[in-house]
Formats: C-alpha cells, structure tokens, sequence
C-alpha cells in the first residue's frame, strides 16, 4: 500500500523543468473558471505548475496556495508537503524545505522519493555552510589584513 503512495510523486527534477507559459496559463484558467470555488485539484495543479515555474514570485505564489490547500484539505497535507519541500528548496528556504519533508518521513520514515528529497536538502544545507565558513573567513582575514595596515601606517607616524 505504501509503494501506491509513493509512485505518484515527482521526481526531484521535475520541479525544475517549468511548464511553457501556454500549458501555465490552462492551468490558471481553469482555476478562474471555477471561481469563486475552485476544485482542490485544480488549484494544487495551479500550484504545482507555480512551483515549477523559473519565476521567484510565481514559486511564492504556488507554495501559498499549497499552504492554503494544507490547512483546508487535510486528505491532501501529505501530498502537499512533498510539494512544499521542493518549492521550498527551489527558494533556497532550506529549513523550511527540510521542516516540511520531515513532516513526510515522521509518518512514512521508508518513503524513498522524501527520504531522497530530505538528502538533497541536507547537502545543500552542508554546502551552504561551508561557503558561509569559507566567506566568514575570508572576511576575517580581510578584516586582519585591513587592521595591521592601519596599525603599519600609524607607528610610521
């Protein structure tokens, strides 16, 4: 029964090939066509396709309305933070990213598709740090190299 759950999510790099701004706009309309109460699949396939998007703003919005379809639709909360994670990632909001695909693994700790995401996240995560490491020292070196100059300069005086 798990392996039926799993198949249906994407793959981690279907959330970075976005959809032509033909196949984006179908989305949207049927969403307005289905005002004011759109059907939860159009919208969570609005989102996806938001998510999906090269578009910063775009991303931000498709991850507020997988918010919104979290908090009202609880038979979707699971799918949706699948989705969430990867909008999340492709944002570079990484503890948010990870916050969501634990929410995943605390209640299907198997889930190869979250357990594979969460590693992603985890990596860019340590690589991020490093750079931050690597830059919070070459500012410090920096910072010495500035103050013995200043130093130099004043004995001479």
């Amino acid at each position: 029964m798990t392996d039926k759950k799993i198949k249906y999510l994407p793959a981690l790099e279907d959330a970075n090939i976005p959809l032509t701004e033909q196949q984006l706009a179908i989305l949207e309309k049927q969403v307005e066509a289905e005002q004011p109460n759109p059907t939860t699949q159009s919208s969570f396939n609005y989102a996806w396709g938001l998510v999906k998007s090269d578009d910063v703003e775009d991303n931000r919005n498709g991850i507020n309305i997988l918010v919104s379809i979290f908090t009202n639709v609880p038979q979707r909360r699971r799918e949706c933070l699948y989705y969430l994670s990867l909008g999340c990632l492709k944002l570079n909001e990484l503890e948010n990213a990870k916050r969501y695909v634990d929410g995943i693994l605390a209640h299907e700790p198997d889930n190869y598709q979250a357990l594979q995401l969460k590693q992603v996240i985890e990596n860019k995560i340590s690589r991020d740090g490093l750079v931050g490491i690597a830059l919070f020292g070459g500012a410090v070196a920096i910072g010495a190299a500035a103050l013995s100059t200043m130093f130099r300069y004043n004995r001479k005086k």
